[in-house]
């Protein structure tokens, strides 16, 4: 079975990356670097931490943080915040009466 839910521990390792320079770099535990990789999003501090340390790692590993997030939005059944599409039409959560129908 693979390690991790998405994959993300052998694309890290493929790209030469470990655990410790990501929490090296962005100053995230490798504890809750290690439960992204597994999907067990409730060992993650809460709030929005969760999806800033879920953009971050994701940057690490030069991997698509929109698709990382939605897996995340999914699996905790929390909002799931803008899509790309939206968020040039959204400022803060607000958006123009102009597209509001």
């Amino acid at each position: 079975m693979e390690d991790s839910v998405l994959g993300l521990a052998t694309i890290r390792r493929n790209r030469g990356i470990s655990l410790e320079q990501i929490a090296d770099t962005t100053k995230i535990s490798i504890r809750s670097l290690d439960a992204i990789e597994r999907g067990d999003f409730r060992k993650l501090p809460g709030g929005i931490y969760n999806t800033s340390y879920i953009r971050q790692y994701a940057r690490a590993i030069d991997y698509d943080e929109t698709a990382l997030l939605d897996f995340y939005y999914r699996q905790t059944g929390t909002a799931t915040g803008i899509t790309r599409s939206q968020s040039k039409d959204v400022i803060g959560n607000f958006r123009p009466a102009s597209t509001l129908t």
